[in-house]
């Protein structure tokens, strides 16, 4: 739904909003005006002070007030709730009466300013009763209209003015645009997305140095994030009921789905017991990543005892005998690491917790049980992580005899480079060969340092071919095809359930979102009761009963300063700007090991892992777990359940559990892997 048109420009709240914020405003204002009506009929007649007529006429014309104000809220909420999201045809009233609560402000405020005043002048010589009433709905006054302001400062859009120019915004079209005026006009707008994105971010990141590096990726985040937003015409409430429909519309579809009938593999296969090697690998590797996050995580991991174990070590001289460098003086960290990994002092090669945008902590330790040098990258855990992460444009990564376009996500393409610069040219790697020379690389980590060991990895694999990678939940929108392809040779990609990071891609919000024909707060309020209580999705509003080429109004508003089918648009973004990369196909990296939760069988808690296609995370899924399936420690979990302790929790598969359905791997095997833990 376009955002509404105010005062002469837009601002980020629709016409149908309005119902859930009215109704709240009316909630408080009617009870308000009962109170107010208890106060005066309780102490009517006894305002007989020297001012008590002047606090007497403030009580009726607050009633009275009121009531006018009631009386508008009420037909906002009812217009509001008028119509359909593709039909704001009935609410076209709506800022008509905006105007007419707005003006209702002005006496508002000038009747609160007068009740301070007499409250504080004419009060003298009344009954305490008759003043703290008085001074109670003064008070109540201001409360209102500074959460007023409040509110309006949260819908302000600054990009939400009309734009100064010959053409009027209503009359420029398609042809305009094509027009040097238009592209002058499509470049101002731009610049400015730019720069107020810019600023939120310096100010949501005060806290960080203002330096030359920090001021780059704001800007780096700042064009990508304009470049998303500025050819649409949404408002905040439209993901949220893009998102409510989306989570109903996958669970019928998961349910109307028909289990796939295959020929069942026996677990004991050499398929399955290939699948059970790289789970048993991932496992172990799984055990450094989560090492990496240093104490926070350990301590997460192990609430009761994990505080107690490294109290005592945090406070310790450090020892010579490995390099710390930086975030790290009280020691706790690397005494994590020991703790979670089980390794000995001596083994460790080199322990970065330096941490800066585009540089992430790392260590390097042997693996004497893999008989591996083994590279542990951190994910997110810090603003500075997330800064990273943010930096989702793409750049170049050309790699040698890699036959097509190469590219990936800048953010984590630079924290590779900065990691594989460490490793070569500080000789760290040849330091852990000269121990260890038969040992074989291995490279792990999670989120963002699944993201960024498997781009370094790819660095790395011309100076070591026989070096492994195991990413565990990295994000979907990584590299480009060809590096995804390179990649399956020496990558494994481990996804839990419905993890929200390796399923961020492009879903269908907005064609979900244009295809009801119900009003959003009907869509918002039965998507609450079903994220909350559950339910049938049949019975929710998630038919797609409109084609969408049929649709008579289309989701981009006619308000919209950037129209996508225009050259111009398209003109202004060079081959190697943000913007441009930003609609250009990401994937995960190398093989993709899909674990999922099937529900409990009995006494058993049954898994699935199995190989799975990258083009099964180009969509967004909507589950209450898809931020619980991402944390590192379920990850964990998930993986130790189905390796450890076998063949005690193998169980016997029901013969009438539906057979699971096997995944090609790189190879063009079929084939699958159910566990169950009793």
């Amino acid at each position: 739904m376009p955002g509404m048109i105010a005062f002469g420009r837009r601002w980020g709240i629709a016409s149908d909003d309005l119902v859930f914020s009215g109704s709240f405003e009316l909630f408080v204002r009617v009870l308000w005006w009962i109170g107010t009506l208890a106060l005066y009929t309780l102490h009517k007649g006894k305002f007989d002070c020297s001012g008590g007529r002047v606090l007497h006429s403030y009580l009726v014309v607050l009633l009275v007030l009121l009531a006018f104000i009631i009386l508008s809220l009420c037909a906002i909420v009812y217009v509001s709730a008028q119509g359909t999201i593709t039909n704001p045809g009935p609410r076209r009233s709506i800022p008509v009466l905006v105007y007419v609560r707005a003006m209702l402000y002005v006496p508002e405020l000038i009747w609160a300013i007068l009740g301070a005043i007499w409250v504080s002048d004419d009060s003298r010589g009344c009954e305490p009763a008759e003043v703290g009433a008085v001074i109670a709905a003064v008070v109540a006054s201001w409360i209102l209209l500074l959460s007023t302001g409040v509110g309006v400062l949260f819908v302000f859009d600054p990009l939400g003015s009309r734009l100064p120019g010959p053409p009027s915004q209503e009359q420029l079209g398609v042809r305009d645009l094509e027009s040097s005026e238009g592209s002058q006009l499509l470049s101002t707008a731009r610049s400015v997305a730019v720069r107020v994105w810019e600023s939120r971010l310096r100010l949501l990141c005060c806290c960080l140095p203002q330096d030359e590096s920090h001021r780059a990726a704001f800007s780096s985040i700042a064009q990508l994030v304009s470049g998303f937003f500025s050819d649409t015409d949404l408002v905040p409430s439209d993901i949220a009921v893009g998102l409510a429909l989306l989570h109903q519309e996958q669970d019928k579809k998961e349910q109307c789905r028909d289990p796939d009938e295959v020929l069942p593999h026996s677990p004991s296969s050499p398929i399955a017991e290939d699948l059970e090697a790289e789970l048993e690998k991932a496992a172990h590797c799984m055990q450094f990543a989560i090492a990496a996050y240093g104490w926070p995580m350990y301590v997460y991991s192990n609430p009761l005892t994990g505080a107690c174990k490294l109290s005592g070590d945090c406070c310790k001289t450090q020892s010579a005998e490995y390099d710390i460098v930086g975030g790290d003086n009280m020691g706790c960290h690397f005494s994590s690491i020991l703790h979670s990994t089980g390794l000995q002092y001596r083994d460790f090669i080199y322990v970065s917790f330096h941490n800066q945008i585009y540089e992430i902590p790392f260590f390097v330790a042997l693996d004497h049980k893999r008989e591996a040098v083994l590279v542990a990258i951190r994910g997110t855990l810090s603003l500075r992580d997330l800064l990273t992460d943010l930096s989702a444009d793409c750049e170049n990564l050309p790699v040698e005899g890699v036959s097509g376009t190469c590219y990936a996500h800048k953010g984590m393409s630079q924290a590779a480079g900065y990691i594989y610069k460490k490793l070569l040219n500080d000789g760290i790697l040849n330091q852990a060969f000269t121990i260890a020379p038969e040992y074989k690389l291995v490279i792990t980590g999670h989120s963002l340092g699944g993201g960024t060991a498997s781009l370094l990895a790819i660095l790395l694999r011309s100076s070591f071919p026989s070096l492994q990678c195991y990413a565990f939940s990295p994000p979907g929108g990584l590299m480009s095809k060809a590096l995804a392809e390179y990649s399956k040779d020496f990558v494994v990609s481990v996804v839990l359930g419905k993890d929200l990071n390796p399923n961020f891609g492009e879903g269908p919000l907005l064609f979900l979102m244009t295809s009801v024909s119900l009003p959003q707060y009907r869509i918002l309020l039965q998507g609450c009761w079903y994220e909350l209580f559950g339910g049938d999705p049949d019975d929710f509003p998630t038919e797609m009963d409109r084609r969408e080429e049929e649709l008579s109004q289309p989701l981009l508003g006619e308000e919209t300063l950037l129209i996508r089918g225009s050259s111009s648009y398209h003109s202004l973004a060079s081959e190697d700007s943000p913007v441009h990369c930003a609609h250009l196909p990401l994937y995960l990296p190398g093989r993709i090991l899909h674990i999922t939760e099937d529900g409990p069988s009995r006494r058993c808690v049954r898994y699935r892992a199995e190989w799975s296609s990258e083009t099964a995370f180009r969509s967004v899924l909507i589950s209450p777990r898809m931020i619980a399936d991402h944390m590192p420690d379920a990850v964990l979990r998930s993986l130790h359940s189905m390796t450890q302790d076998r063949p005690f929790n193998l169980c016997p598969s029901s013969s009438d559990d539906p057979p699971p359905t096997p995944y090609p791997n790189h190879k063009g095997e079929e084939q699958y892997l159910t566990l169950y833990q009793c």
